[in-house]
């Protein structure tokens, strides 16, 4: 049997005692997100009612509506859906609220749809920003009437042809009330949605004219026993990973963590900044954690900062404080996250520098970014900032590439095995019984990594010791896997025809990486910018952060 599409159609009304701000941290963040991880959810969004007075919402008349198309109706009576709803899936945050919370829900199978020219599908990232205008209209049938073959041909033959003429009309598509919840005796209830753009004739002449025919009042006075209509703007679209900044900025938000601890989100405090930490999961089924922060509008510009090999995006830390303190900068938004390896679970297939790439994309998509400001990364980051800004150059608008290669050099198999054997010599161990790198290869690592200055007994020997302990506490299995990606790869014949945006930037005691780099920028295109940063080494982000963000900001702020 085919699968019966549908919808999931919500309606909610807070309650005096639940903070707005809450309530859309919770339905942002947490909600939506959940259900848009699930395979058969295509989409989601939230809408605000535009057709009540001020002050006049309430559980009659809720001032909330979300809608999820479904592709296989009988999915929202299995797991995982059903868990969701339950604990210990079902967090105490969502409890808390929901006890606060109107809700009506109902299920409805789709029956048909017209499209207009002018009609795009909101769920596709590229439309990230735009709205539209949700007309709901609800119909219960006069018992015996479900099958009425009048009604659908007024619908197809007149209804919904004038309705078309509405400046603005966009779309209609029709419901029924879902197999899933009908009951023996009760009146099956038609749901017609037809979606505007947000300049639109609602209430003008071919409006009023769709509305009042002779089949129109034929049909409502022998066909239809109630109608009820509601009128929506689009408020939110749901992506797969929580993003809503500007939730956080309230005073009514606190931090929260999920049940699986994988999700957490921290409200703007006394200089520290909101945040979101969560996962993407990639479409080979692979989790990528990420944490984002910076500016609160959804539409700033993002940049993405990506890791060298063995590190989390701690090392990143002090960049993005120097970063966002000089006020020109306020106007981003900054995503890090976890390259594959970083634990044992890092991928389903070899992994390679076009892969890594794939992943900026992955990220973005689910963050529903249509174009990055600018990806910045370093070393293994480096090649993959370098790569993504080469193949995705309508996805990414600029890349910085800092102390890394175009080409992968000959020997890099053989090094690399050769610091795995330590590692699996040291045999270290995790509290979880999971083998890690370990302090051998840790102390070998940042001992390349960082001039000998830096060790300096103090501050910066400290900051040293915390990327020691990241590469020690770096999955074994997962260094083996992801290490792969620098054993062969060449840019260079893609850096020739590249015409976009992209500067470089080396510490200026890392080995022969900043002559290397010297001749990638003569190779990029018509030619690229190259910043070295002195008394630093691999790293320049943790030795030098001031000199890597005032480089960065200098570049992004050129035309």
């Amino acid at each position: 049997m085919a699968p019966t599409l549908g919808i999931l159609y919500v309606t909610m009304q807070p309650k005096d005692d639940l903070p707005i701000s809450q309530f859309h941290d919770w339905y942002n963040n947490e909600h939506g997100p959940g259900r848009l991880r699930l395979p058969f959810v295509t989409n989601g969004f939230r809408y605000h009612a535009i057709d009540l007075s001020a002050d006049s919402a309430s559980a009659e008349k809720p001032e909330w509506m979300a809608i999820y198309d479904i592709q296989d109706m009988e999915e929202l009576m299995k797991e995982p859906y059903t868990k969701l709803r339950q604990p210990p899936v079902q967090s105490q945050r969502e409890r808390d609220s929901m006890k606060k919370i109107t809700v009506n829900r109902k299920f409805y199978d789709f029956i048909g749809e017209v499209k207009g020219d002018g009609f795009r599908r909101l769920e596709d990232v590229e439309m990230e920003g735009e709205g539209n205008v949700m007309v709901a209209v609800f119909l219960t049938l006069h018992p015996g009437k479900e099958n009425n073959g009048e009604l659908a041909k007024w619908y197809s033959e007149e209804h919904v042809p004038m309705l078309s003429k509405v400046p603005g009309w966009l779309r209609t598509r029709q419901f029924i009330t879902s197999t899933l919840e009908r009951k023996e005796g009760d009146s099956l209830e038609l749901l017609s949605l037809h979606e505007y753009s947000p300049q639109n004739g609602l209430g003008g002449e071919e409006f009023k004219a769709a509305m009042s025919t002779k089949w129109n009042d034929e049909i409502y006075r022998s066909v239809v026993r109630e109608e009820r209509m509601r009128t929506y703007d689009l408020y939110y679209t749901f992506g797969p990973a929580p993003r809503d900044l500007s939730v956080l900025e309230s005073k009514d938000t606190f931090q929260i963590e999920s049940t699986d601890r994988k999700t957490r989100t921290t409200p703007e405090s006394r200089g520290r900044r909101g945040a979101i930490e969560s996962f993407a999961t990639t479409k080979d089924g692979i989790e990528l954690p990420y944490r984002l922060e910076g500016s609160s509008d959804p539409q700033a510009p993002l940049i993405v900062l990506s890791n060298s090999i063995l590190v989390e995006w701690g090392i990143w830390d002090s960049f993005v404080d120097a970063f966002l303190s000089d006020s020109k900068n306020k106007k981003y938004r900054i995503l890090r996250y976890h390259t594959r390896g970083r634990s044992s679970n890092c991928s389903t297939q070899p992994v390679t520098m076009d892969l890594l790439a794939s992943d900026v994309i992955a990220l973005l998509d689910a963050l529903r970014i249509p174009k990055a400001a600018a990806v910045i990364g370093v070393s293994l980051g480096g090649a993959t900032a370098l790569n993504a800004g080469l193949k995705y150059p309508e996805r990414i608008a600029a890349f910085v590439a800092c102390d890394t290669n175009a080409l992968a050099p000959s020997g890099n198999k053989k090094a690399w095995g050769e610091r795995i054997e330590i590692a699996e010599k040291e045999g270290a161990q995790a509290q979880s019984g999971e083998k890690v790198v370990g302090e051998q290869l840790a102390e070998m690592t940042v001992r390349r990594w960082f001039m000998k200055e830096t060790y300096d007994g103090g501050k910066m020997e400290a900051e040293i010791g915390r990327v020691k302990k990241m590469v020690e506490s770096n999955s074994l299995e997962g260094f083996k896997e992801s290490v792969q990606a620098l054993y062969e790869y060449d840019f260079r014949p893609e850096m020739k025809e590249f015409a976009g945006k992209g500067a470089f930037l080396v510490g200026e005691g890392d080995g022969v990486l900043p002559d290397t780099m010297k001749e990638m920028s003569n190779s990029l295109g018509k030619g690229a910018s190259l910043f070295l940063i002195p008394g630093a080494g691999h790293l320049p982000m943790v030795e030098k952060p001031e000199n890597v963000a005032h480089f960065v900001t200098m570049f992004l702020g050129r035309e």
